[in-house]
Order: C-alpha cells, then structure tokens, then sequence
C-alpha cells in the first residue's frame, strides 16, 4: 500500500542521506572545480569592466572567500574544507526555517484546540 505522506521514520532516513551524500560530494568534487574565472568575471574581463568592480562589502565579512579556506596551506583541503563548510551552513540555515515551521504548526494547532474547546 502506498501512502500519501511519509511517515517520520522515512522522511528522517531521507533528509539524513542526503545531507550525507552533499557533504561528501562537497567535500571530494569541489577540491577539481574549475579555478578559470565563471561566465560574469570572463565577461567582465573582456569588455574592460572588471577592474571598475568596487567593494560594497568588506572583504572580511565572507566566511569562505573566493571559494576557499584560508586557515589551511594545503590546496585540496582549501578547496574541502570550503564545500563542506558551504553544504553546513546551507543544512543550518534550512534547519532553523524547518524548525520555526514546526514551531509555528505547533503553536497553531494548539490555538485550533483552544478555540474549538472553548466555542463548545
């Protein structure tokens, strides 16, 4: 039988597999990612533009600069370390939405029970 929904069980099994396999992925494919410049940098550079770029944000704010981890002198680990850190903050910054949606689908379901016990 196939169920419209999967159970707490599964969803766990699932959401725990793929954060899994990203940080592997993040952590042994980028180290090979290209080092060229991407479509906007190359495009700059043709057209002259590139060096009229100006800093809007301080260079210090960035967690992982220029894709890369600084604190380490060996170039695959730069690399590495940078992907894993990025797929962390990525599963953080998703798990403090899916927390404040648990908590918000709590407390309404709550104040539902207020108001239907109290209308009868």
């Amino acid at each position: 039988m196939v169920k419209g929904k999967f159970s707490d069980r599964n969803t766990i099994i699932v959401v725990i597999t793929t954060i899994v396999i990203s940080l592997l992925i993040a952590t042994f494919l980028s180290p090979f990612a290209s080092t060229f410049p991407d479509g906007l940098e190359k495009i700059a550079e043709r057209l002259g533009f590139a060096e009229k770029a100006t800093e809007v944000v301080n260079s210090k704010f960035f967690i992982i600069k220029d894709y890369s981890i600084s604190f380490t002198g060996n170039e695959f680990w730069k690399g590495a370390l940078a992907g894993l850190f990025g797929v962390l903050i990525v599963v953080a910054i998703f798990g403090i939405i899916f927390l404040v949606y648990k908590i918000s689908q709590i407390r309404g379901s709550r104040i539902r029970s207020i108001r239907i016990r109290d209308s009868g």
